[in-house]
Protein backbone atom coordinates (compact mmCIF):
# COMPACT_ATOMS: atom_id res chain seq x y z
CA UNK A 1 0.00 0.00 0.00
CA UNK A 2 1.66 3.12 -0.84
CA UNK A 3 2.05 6.48 1.60
CA UNK A 4 -0.17 9.48 2.00
CA UNK A 5 2.55 11.00 0.99
CA UNK A 6 2.86 9.32 -2.18
CA UNK A 7 -0.83 9.61 -2.90
CA UNK A 8 -1.18 13.48 -2.58
CA UNK A 9 2.06 13.58 -4.76
CA UNK A 10 0.15 12.08 -7.21
CA UNK A 11 -2.77 13.88 -6.68
CA UNK A 12 -0.46 17.41 -6.86
CA UNK A 13 0.83 16.18 -10.23
CA UNK A 14 -2.78 16.27 -11.53
CA UNK A 15 -4.14 19.29 -9.26
CA UNK A 16 -0.79 21.45 -8.87
CA UNK A 17 -1.50 24.12 -5.71
CA UNK A 18 0.47 26.40 -7.19
CA UNK A 19 -2.11 26.79 -9.89
CA UNK A 20 -5.18 27.58 -7.72
CA UNK A 21 -6.29 31.32 -7.09
CA UNK A 22 -4.48 33.30 -5.14
CA UNK A 23 -7.68 33.41 -2.58
CA UNK A 24 -7.88 29.75 -2.58
CA UNK A 25 -6.83 27.20 0.36
CA UNK A 26 -5.96 23.92 -1.06
CA UNK A 27 -4.05 21.23 -0.23
CA UNK A 28 -4.09 18.82 2.44
CA UNK A 29 -5.65 20.10 5.78
CA UNK A 30 -4.86 16.95 8.18
CA UNK A 31 -3.18 13.58 7.73
CA UNK A 32 0.19 11.87 8.45
CA UNK A 33 2.58 11.46 5.62
CA UNK A 34 3.47 8.42 6.69
CA UNK A 35 0.16 6.54 7.39
CA UNK A 36 -0.72 3.68 4.25
CA UNK A 37 -3.79 4.30 2.14
CA UNK A 38 -5.64 1.69 0.74
CA UNK A 39 -9.34 3.46 0.22
CA UNK A 40 -10.16 6.79 -0.96
CA UNK A 41 -13.62 8.71 -1.14
CA UNK A 42 -13.90 11.86 -3.57
CA UNK A 43 -16.84 14.18 -2.47
CA UNK A 44 -17.79 17.51 -2.88
CA UNK A 45 -18.12 18.98 0.27
CA UNK A 46 -15.91 18.44 3.67
CA UNK A 47 -18.85 18.26 5.84
CA UNK A 48 -20.06 16.11 9.11
CA UNK A 49 -22.07 13.75 6.58
CA UNK A 50 -18.91 13.08 4.19
CA UNK A 51 -16.98 12.43 7.11
CA UNK A 52 -19.37 9.90 8.76
CA UNK A 53 -19.40 8.32 5.61
CA UNK A 54 -15.81 8.45 5.31
CA UNK A 55 -15.51 6.53 8.40
CA UNK A 56 -18.08 4.26 7.51
CA UNK A 57 -16.28 3.05 4.89
CA UNK A 58 -13.38 2.97 6.56
CA UNK A 59 -11.36 5.41 4.17
CA UNK A 60 -7.58 6.19 4.80
CA UNK A 61 -8.48 9.54 2.38
CA UNK A 62 -10.72 12.34 1.66
CA UNK A 63 -10.11 13.89 -1.39
CA UNK A 64 -13.16 17.02 -1.63
CA UNK A 65 -13.34 19.69 -3.79
CA UNK A 66 -14.62 22.57 -1.38
CA UNK A 67 -11.77 23.79 1.44
CA UNK A 68 -12.74 23.38 5.02
CA UNK A 69 -11.02 26.25 5.72
CA UNK A 70 -11.60 29.00 2.97
CA UNK A 71 -10.77 31.90 5.52
CA UNK A 72 -8.55 30.41 8.06
CA UNK A 73 -9.18 29.42 11.56
CA UNK A 74 -7.96 30.35 15.15
CA UNK A 75 -9.52 26.63 16.88
CA UNK A 76 -10.20 23.39 15.33
CA UNK A 77 -12.52 23.04 18.68
CA UNK A 78 -15.68 20.28 18.66
CA UNK A 79 -17.86 22.71 20.18
CA UNK A 80 -18.17 24.23 16.19
CA UNK A 81 -19.03 22.39 12.95
CA UNK A 82 -15.73 22.53 11.35
CA UNK A 83 -13.73 21.46 14.07
CA UNK A 84 -16.18 18.78 14.79
CA UNK A 85 -15.09 17.22 11.46
CA UNK A 86 -11.40 17.61 12.10
CA UNK A 87 -11.72 15.55 15.51
CA UNK A 88 -13.39 13.09 13.25
CA UNK A 89 -10.81 12.65 10.77
CA UNK A 90 -8.36 12.99 13.25
CA UNK A 91 -9.61 10.10 15.63
CA UNK A 92 -10.44 7.67 12.43
CA UNK A 93 -6.76 8.40 11.06
CA UNK A 94 -8.58 9.70 7.88
CA UNK A 95 -6.19 12.87 5.99
CA UNK A 96 -8.39 15.19 4.33
CA UNK A 97 -7.01 16.83 0.96
CA UNK A 98 -8.47 19.55 -1.13
CA UNK A 99 -8.29 20.28 -5.12
CA UNK A 100 -10.43 23.55 -5.64
CA UNK A 101 -9.54 26.18 -8.72
CA UNK A 102 -6.55 24.17 -9.28
CA UNK A 103 -8.97 21.56 -10.28
CA UNK A 104 -10.98 24.18 -12.20
CA UNK A 105 -8.14 24.73 -14.03
CA UNK A 106 -7.10 21.68 -14.96
CA UNK A 107 -6.65 19.97 -17.92
CA UNK A 108 -8.97 17.82 -17.28
CA UNK A 109 -10.80 19.78 -14.77
CA UNK A 110 -13.93 20.41 -13.24
CA UNK A 111 -15.51 21.84 -16.06
CA UNK A 112 -14.52 18.85 -18.89
CA UNK A 113 -16.50 16.73 -16.54
CA UNK A 114 -19.40 19.07 -16.28
CA UNK A 115 -18.70 18.65 -20.50
CA UNK A 116 -18.81 15.45 -20.39
CA UNK A 117 -21.83 14.61 -18.35
CA UNK A 118 -23.41 16.87 -21.03
CA UNK A 119 -22.57 14.78 -23.89
CA UNK A 120 -20.71 18.36 -25.64
CA UNK A 121 -17.87 18.39 -27.12
CA UNK A 122 -14.94 20.42 -25.33
CA UNK A 123 -13.45 22.83 -27.75
CA UNK A 124 -10.96 24.68 -25.37
CA UNK A 125 -11.03 26.57 -22.12
CA UNK A 126 -13.27 29.63 -21.66
CA UNK A 127 -10.64 31.38 -19.80
CA UNK A 128 -7.36 30.08 -21.00
CA UNK A 129 -4.11 29.85 -18.83
CA UNK A 130 -1.38 31.62 -19.93
CA UNK A 131 1.17 29.70 -18.83
CA UNK A 132 -0.62 26.59 -20.73
CA UNK A 133 1.25 26.76 -24.15
CA UNK A 134 -1.17 23.94 -25.31
CA UNK A 135 -4.16 26.34 -24.82
CA UNK A 136 -6.00 23.60 -23.11
CA UNK A 137 -6.02 24.71 -19.42
CA UNK A 138 -8.16 27.54 -17.71
CA UNK A 139 -11.55 28.28 -15.88
CA UNK A 140 -14.51 26.93 -17.58
CA UNK A 141 -14.99 25.45 -20.97
CA UNK A 142 -16.41 26.24 -24.45
CA UNK A 143 -18.02 23.23 -26.31
CA UNK A 144 -20.43 22.37 -29.00
CA UNK A 145 -23.47 20.12 -29.23
CA UNK A 146 -23.45 17.00 -30.90
CA UNK A 147 -26.84 18.27 -32.74
CA UNK A 148 -29.04 21.38 -32.34
CA UNK A 149 -31.09 21.64 -29.42
CA UNK A 150 -33.74 23.91 -28.51
CA UNK A 151 -32.83 26.18 -25.07
CA UNK A 152 -36.18 23.80 -23.76
CA UNK A 153 -34.34 20.63 -25.33
CA UNK A 154 -30.61 21.49 -23.52
CA UNK A 155 -32.10 22.73 -20.41
CA UNK A 156 -34.12 18.86 -20.37
CA UNK A 157 -30.83 17.21 -20.91
CA UNK A 158 -29.23 19.33 -18.35
CA UNK A 159 -31.69 18.27 -15.68
CA UNK A 160 -31.33 14.67 -16.82
CA UNK A 161 -28.18 14.47 -16.55
CA UNK A 162 -27.04 16.15 -13.76
CA UNK A 163 -27.41 14.97 -9.82
CA UNK A 164 -31.52 15.66 -8.88
CA UNK A 165 -31.73 18.86 -6.88
CA UNK A 166 -34.27 20.62 -5.40
CA UNK A 167 -33.28 23.26 -7.61
CA UNK A 168 -33.18 21.43 -10.97
CA UNK A 169 -32.47 23.91 -14.02
CA UNK A 170 -33.51 27.72 -13.89
CA UNK A 171 -33.60 29.27 -17.48
CA UNK A 172 -33.70 32.69 -19.10
CA UNK A 173 -33.83 33.20 -22.58
CA UNK A 174 -36.22 31.48 -25.58
CA UNK A 175 -37.01 28.30 -24.61
CA UNK A 176 -37.29 27.55 -28.66
CA UNK A 177 -34.29 29.53 -29.17
CA UNK A 178 -31.51 26.79 -30.72
CA UNK A 179 -28.45 26.17 -29.40
CA UNK A 180 -25.34 24.90 -31.07
CA UNK A 181 -22.36 26.25 -28.96
CA UNK A 182 -22.72 26.02 -24.91
CA UNK A 183 -19.83 27.76 -22.66
CA UNK A 184 -19.82 25.80 -19.11
CA UNK A 185 -18.26 26.78 -15.43
CA UNK A 186 -18.84 24.35 -12.95
CA UNK A 187 -19.54 26.10 -9.48
CA UNK A 188 -19.67 30.09 -9.31
CA UNK A 189 -19.60 31.05 -13.10
CA UNK A 190 -21.34 34.70 -13.13
CA UNK A 191 -17.61 36.73 -12.49
CA UNK A 192 -17.48 34.69 -16.63
CA UNK A 193 -19.65 36.87 -18.22
CA UNK A 194 -17.75 39.02 -20.22
CA UNK A 195 -15.88 35.62 -21.34
CA UNK A 196 -19.06 34.31 -22.34
CA UNK A 197 -20.00 37.19 -25.20
CA UNK A 198 -16.63 37.16 -26.47
CA UNK A 199 -17.00 33.50 -27.11
CA UNK A 200 -20.04 33.73 -28.89
CA UNK A 201 -21.73 31.00 -27.92
CA UNK A 202 -25.47 30.65 -27.48
CA UNK A 203 -25.61 29.48 -24.29
CA UNK A 204 -24.11 29.38 -20.59
CA UNK A 205 -24.55 26.81 -18.18
CA UNK A 206 -23.29 27.21 -14.56
CA UNK A 207 -24.52 27.81 -11.16
CA UNK A 208 -24.94 30.84 -8.58
CA UNK A 209 -26.29 32.85 -11.42
CA UNK A 210 -27.28 36.29 -8.98
CA UNK A 211 -29.92 38.79 -10.14
CA UNK A 212 -28.15 41.57 -11.27
CA UNK A 213 -25.38 39.82 -13.34
CA UNK A 214 -28.00 37.99 -15.14
CA UNK A 215 -30.31 40.63 -16.08
CA UNK A 216 -27.31 42.41 -17.56
CA UNK A 217 -26.58 40.12 -19.52
CA UNK A 218 -29.53 38.92 -20.70
CA UNK A 219 -29.58 42.85 -21.66
CA UNK A 220 -26.41 42.36 -23.72
CA UNK A 221 -27.43 40.03 -25.73
CA UNK A 222 -29.87 36.83 -26.37
CA UNK A 223 -27.13 34.62 -24.53
CA UNK A 224 -29.39 32.07 -22.91
CA UNK A 225 -28.72 31.16 -19.34
CA UNK A 226 -28.87 27.42 -17.50
CA UNK A 227 -28.40 28.12 -13.76
CA UNK A 228 -27.84 24.68 -12.22
CA UNK A 229 -27.37 24.28 -8.53
CA UNK A 230 -23.90 24.48 -7.49
CA UNK A 231 -23.55 21.32 -6.11
CA UNK A 232 -24.93 18.97 -9.14
CA UNK A 233 -22.37 21.35 -11.18
CA UNK A 234 -19.39 20.15 -9.48
CA UNK A 235 -20.22 16.63 -8.77
CA UNK A 236 -19.43 14.79 -11.99
CA UNK A 237 -15.69 16.29 -11.29
CA UNK A 238 -15.89 13.43 -8.40
CA UNK A 239 -15.93 10.88 -10.71
CA UNK A 240 -13.27 12.07 -12.90
CA UNK A 241 -10.96 12.49 -10.40
CA UNK A 242 -11.58 9.69 -8.83
CA UNK A 243 -11.17 7.36 -12.69
CA UNK A 244 -7.63 9.41 -12.58
CA UNK A 245 -6.77 8.33 -9.51
CA UNK A 246 -7.76 4.58 -10.45
CA UNK A 247 -5.35 4.64 -13.22
CA UNK A 248 -2.40 6.14 -11.03
CA UNK A 249 -3.31 3.47 -8.69
CA UNK A 250 -3.04 0.91 -11.38
CA UNK A 251 0.41 1.89 -12.95
CA UNK A 252 2.15 1.81 -9.64
CA UNK A 253 0.49 -1.35 -8.47
CA UNK A 254 -1.02 -0.15 -5.35
CA UNK A 255 -4.35 -1.74 -5.52
CA UNK A 256 -6.39 1.70 -4.04
CA UNK A 257 -10.04 1.20 -3.36
CA UNK A 258 -11.33 4.44 -4.95
CA UNK A 259 -14.89 5.46 -4.11
CA UNK A 260 -17.08 8.33 -4.94
CA UNK A 261 -19.81 9.77 -2.34
CA UNK A 262 -23.10 10.01 -3.83
CA UNK A 263 -24.45 11.85 -0.47
CA UNK A 264 -26.29 14.88 -2.06
CA UNK A 265 -24.73 17.53 0.22
CA UNK A 266 -26.51 20.35 -2.06
CA UNK A 267 -28.20 22.98 0.80
CA UNK A 268 -31.41 23.42 -0.67
CA UNK A 269 -33.23 19.92 0.12
CA UNK A 270 -36.75 21.05 -1.36
CA UNK A 271 -38.72 23.50 -3.93
CA UNK A 272 -42.15 24.80 -3.84
CA UNK A 273 -42.95 26.49 -7.45
CA UNK A 274 -45.59 29.58 -7.17
CA UNK A 275 -48.67 29.24 -8.69
CA UNK A 276 -48.75 29.72 -12.44
CA UNK A 277 -45.51 30.44 -12.57
CA UNK A 278 -43.96 29.80 -16.18
CA UNK A 279 -42.46 25.87 -16.77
Amino acid sequence: MPRLSEVIAALDALWPSASAEDWDAVGTVCGDPDQEVSRVLFAVDPVQEIVDEAVKLDADLLVTHHPLYLRGTTTVAASNFKGRVVHTLIKNDIALHVAHTNADRADPGVSDALAGALDLRVVGPLVPDPTDADGRRGLGRVCELDHPLTVREFAARAAERLPATAQGIRVAGDPEALVRTVAVSGGSGDSLFAEVRAAGVDAFLTADLRHHPASEARAHSPLALLDAAHWATEWPWCELAAAQLDEISDRHGWDLRVHVSKTVTDPWNSHSPSPGAPN
